[in-house]
């Protein structure tokens, strides 16, 4: 979601005309994208269950309308396709003629399985496996696009494998300027949406095999933590959970902590989190699978074993952040992630 909205930032600032089609199910209109899109269109999206059991993915499926369709056949501009998801009507032969490009934020059956490997409730675990199944033999319409923009380095190599139309586009962000502060933070930070299982893992993974070891202060941030994540930090006087604070907040935390400490265990795409980091906090402490193939690897200090994540967090907590840093990450975030850069390749393809 903050891709496709700093997407159309950039793409509107650059003379784009957007027209904008979006499936909803449960948030509300938003008046913002008014002054950004030449035309906002919605869509009711399909949910009823019943399309579980389609031979197609449940995300394709429900995004589905002939009312979108009969949308873009008035006019002949090109078709930006959000993610796999999106791509139901990728291969209707009445958008034959047109450019099609479908925007891809993960190898989406990677991230669905992984999905499935880290989730409790067992309706869900099962609902993750057969999506994942789906999504990989879906996959295959790519072949009907006339470009896939991957959002990492290490997806467009794997997508590369099996298309011949893959362009690397890295994810568009909120970030403009690196904006450290100086000084030294009095806590640890690890943040993201703790409803979605791979980060309410990496969160208990941090309890439990580090900051249990250690005094070091730790602030947990984000949306709808789980019960367990929730009773296992009362057990800690230095760690803290702030649940369902808002975006600004949480930019806050990522200015004020000392070490932003962002492990993850699913290495798809690339992590919005950690550029907000790189962007605005101090140390930045990850494991392999975070940043591996990301070309970010050189600004984050890299350990994998709960021992030297450890290890690394005590030494971190007491170094000042050097602020001559703070000219390298400008130039390496400027140089590769700049939202300008990334919305004229995109107008390339266009």
């Amino acid at each position: 979601m903050i891709d496709i909205y700093y997407k159309i930032k950039a793409l509107h600032q650059q003379g784009i005309k957007v027209h904008l089609h979006c499936f909803e199910y449960g948030r509300a209109e938003a008046l913002s994208l008014e002054s950004m899109c030449e035309k906002v269109y919605y869509y009711k999206r399909k949910m009823s269950k019943q399309y579980l059991f389609n031979a197609l993915p449940f995300v394709v499926v429900t995004r589905s309308s002939e009312k979108l369709v009969e949308t873009l056949l008035r006019d002949q501009h090109p078709v930006l396709f959000e993610g796999l998801h999106c791509c139901f009507h990728l291969t209707d032969s009445r958008l034959t003629n047109r450019t099609r490009i479908v925007r891809m934020h993960n190898i989406e059956h990677e991230y669905y399985y992984n999905l499935e490997k880290v989730e409790k409730s067992l309706f869900r675990k099962i609902y993750f496996g057969m999506e994942a199944k789906k999504l990989k033999h879906f996959e295959k319409v790519l072949n009907k696009a006339t470009y896939v923009a991957a959002i990492s380095p290490a997806d467009a190599k794997e997508l590369s494998g099996r298309y011949n139309n893959v362009h690397h586009i890295t994810a568009f962000h909120p970030n403009e300027k690196v904006a450290i502060k100086e000084g030294k933070g009095n806590f640890c930070l690890y943040h993201g949406n703790l409803e979605v299982g791979e980060n309410n893992e990496a969160a208990l993974f941090l309890v439990n095999e580090v900051f249990s070891k250690i005094k070091t202060p730790l602030v947990i941030a984000g949306r709808k933590p789980s019960e367990e994540l929730t009773n296992l930090v009362s057990g800690f006087s230095h760690i803290e959970l702030k649940a369902n604070i808002n975006t600004l907040d949480i930019d806050e935390l990522i200015k004020d902590a000392q070490v932003n400490i962002l492990p993850t265990f699913q290495a798809t795409g690339i992590k919005l989190k950690l550029l907000a980091a790189l962007f605005n906090g101090r140390h930045c402490l990850v494991n392999s699978p975070m940043v591996a193939n990301t070309g970010l690897e050189d600004l984050c200090s890299i350990q994998d074993s709960a021992y030297d994540i450890t290890n690394e967090i005590t030494r971190l907590f007491e170094l000042p952040f050097d602020m001559t840093e703070k000219a390298r990450r400008e130039k390496i975030l400027s140089e590769s992630f700049s939202n300008a850069v990334n919305g004229k390749k995109l107008i390339d393809l266009l």
